[in-house]
């Protein structure tokens, strides 16, 4: 009896040894579950690596290569076991310079002038070997992936120049994804010939990140490196010329007045001091200096090589977007714009957006899901969800609304019209009223445009607003004025602001109570972005152009806004005041995409 207890025992204890020896992802309604045999942190294997580029942006004759840092459970190391690698990349691991007085470009001039100089600034590095960043790591190794991070390009103890948006931005994670697909590129060292291979991936890479470090996994996309299975951009920069210009207008991010693309580079610039130099010689002071132009603020070849909805072409990857609809910083559009080519080309794409600023990302159930379908290859009918998920007004971030897709399909475009009496409140509506005449603004920057839509009356503003709504009103898509005009001067700046009245100036505000949506252009852009033409004074031109994208219910009670201004506090340059716009309102609308279209609107708007 005691011989069988003991075999049994054993049988028992091998078997246990046995699953211990072979812990594995597991997956439960279709996504990955944390495994405790992967969550000790104290049992990670971490290392740090470098990866060899085709590329050489610093000037010393050889390839860049970029600095990588490997998160793994011990299983890939004592068990053989092979996992799909979660990456992120970013310029920003290393530290930045700050906001130093003098960084941004003075916005305190006349249009067309050429700026005062800014102030230059060095970043210190920070930051010890082996851990780069530790972003990621608890979210995803538990559920059975390795976590792989990457600084950019001339920042932190990679090789090369940052270049913000430049060819070596995509062509640096392509190097790593392609190391993590069996390249022979890896090595222990940044100067050392002893090689490192990634023998414990699958081979499938899936990539994440906000900002900045949401663009880059676009960009690594775009590349069509066959090992990037899905990405997964959060208020992604995907233009930087939809980023510092707007319609051939110079127009900051909300919250850094004066930012441009060279200040951005400043900003991230943390790589190696002795290579310092030279890069800033041959990207900042002349690459970026010849062509940024801040004069006419014309679209032309160095902004649409940082334009990734030009290099779409041979992108492969499930693309889950993710974004907030009052993202003043990296606007809307520049999610939108990009779902929309990825639909054309047939990828897999859906598309989550949220009422509120920069950042936010999807819920970790739909990421994982993501991520479950396209890097472990499990059939969970993801492609299959509704292609749309938005977080109501009011809703939790964690309880999106499912919609067949984005901009809502039973939204239709209604065009409204401009009835006089703008400087006090003229009216909307989508009647088209004969000769409805001309009005003027005085342009005055010293006021916002929360004080001018509040404002009972002022000569600095036009504001025409609808009826109050007898019902909610869902407004779904992007919205579109065409505006006709005339300046007193050869250039001026126009801004478009949509907004909800009454105005609520309570602290406790939401983000998207008063504004529904924005937009900015330079009517000397009128005819071609590429080239703008100095305004004849006094004479009419017609400028149309979209604003941002929205998907906002308007609740009852409230009457929708359109105000149109000329300089922007927040966002423009700062002219001194005195400019007058003419509107002629005969030749201007407001094209508003409705859910439930004019039917819609006749219905609230009584």
């Amino acid at each position: 009896m005691k011989k069988y207890l003991s075999v049994a025992v054993l049988l028992v204890s091998t078997s246990l040894c046995t699953l211990a020896q072979n812990a594995k992802p597991v997956f439960k309604n279709g996504e990955a579950q944390i495994v405790e045999a992967f969550s000790n942190p104290e049992e990670w294997i971490r290392e740090d690596l470098w990866v060899e580029t085709e590329f050489d942006t610093d000037g010393d004759g050889k390839p860049d290569r970029m600095h990588v840092a490997v998160t793994r459970p011990k299983q890939t190391e004592t068990e053989g076991l092979k996992l799909p690698v979660v990456y992120k990349t970013s310029p920003y691991y290393a530290g930045t310079a700050g906001l130093a007085k003098g960084l941004f470009w003075n916005v305190e001039h006349e249009l067309g002038a050429t700026p005062p100089p800014r102030t230059h600034v060095e970043v210190q590095r920070r930051g010890e070997r082996p851990i780069i960043s530790n972003s990621q790591i608890r979210t995803w190794v538990p559920r059975g992936y390795i976590v792989v991070h990457s600084s950019s390009p001339g920042t932190g103890l990679s090789d090369g120049a940052p270049t913000v948006g430049g060819d070596n931005e995509s062509l640096a994670p392509k190097a790593v994804i392609e190391w993590l697909s069996g390249k022979d590129n890896g090595y222990k060292t940044r100067d050392g010939q002893e090689k490192v291979k990634a023998y414990w991936s699958t081979g499938k890479v899936g990539m994440t990140g906000t900002s900045y470090n949401g663009t880059l996994p676009l960009a690594a996309a775009t590349t069509g490196v066959d090992a990037l299975k899905a990405i997964i951009p959060i208020a992604p920069n995907t233009s930087y010329y939809h980023y510092y210009r707007s319609n051939g207008l110079v127009r900051s991010p909300g919250g850094y007045l004066g930012e441009d693309i060279d200040v951005l580079y400043d900003f991230i610039h943390s790589g190696d001091e002795a290579k310092r130099a030279y890069n800033n010689r041959t990207v900042r002071d002349t690459e970026m200096a010849n062509n940024l132009d801040r004069i006419t603020g014309d679209y032309n070849d160095f902004w649409a090589g940082r334009d990734y909805l030009n290099d779409m072409k041979p992108m492969k990857a499930a693309l889950l977007m993710s974004h907030g609809f009052n993202d003043w910083n990296v606007m809307p559009e520049h999610s939108y714009r990009i779902a929309m080519e990825a639909k054309k080309m047939g990828l897999p794409v859906q598309i989550y957006y949220h009422q509120a600023g920069h950042g936010g990302p999807p819920p970790i159930s739909m990421m994982n899901r993501w991520f479950t379908k396209y890097l472990h290859g499990i059939d969970n009918g993801v492609e299959n969800d509704p292609k749309a998920q938005i977080v109501r007004e009011g809703d939790s971030p964690q309880e999106p609304t499912p919609y067949a897709d984005y901009p809502n399909p039973q939204a239709s475009d209604v065009t409204f019209y401009l009835k006089a009496g703008g400087k006090v409140h003229g009216s909307l509506s989508t009647s088209k009223a004969q000769s409805k005449g001309q009005e003027t603004l005085t342009d005055n920057v010293n006021f916002s445009g929360a004080q001018l839509a509040q404002a009972d009356e002022s000569e600095h503003r036009l504001l025409y607003v609808t009826p109050k709504l007898t019902e909610p009103l869902h407004i779904s898509g992007v919205a579109r004025v065409t505006i006709e005009l005339a300046s007193s001067k050869p250039a001026a700046n126009l801004s478009v602001w949509l907004v909800s009245l009454p105005w609520n100036a309570a602290d406790d505000a939401r983000i998207y109570d008063n504004i529904i949506t924005r937009g900015w252009a330079d009517p000397q852009n009128y005819k071609s972005l590429t080239r703008s033409e100095p305004l004849e004074p006094g004479k009419f031109y017609t400028v149309s152009f979209d604003l941002q994208p929205d998907d906002q219910i308007i609740p009852a009670g409230q009457q929708i806004g359109l105000m149109i201004f000329s300089s922007d506090q927040e966002f423009t340059l700062h002219p001194q005041p005195g400019t007058q716009l003419t509107i002629d309102l005969n030749g201007t609308s407001l094209t508003l995409p409705i859910v439930g279209g004019k039917k819609a609107v006749d219905s609230v708007m009584k």
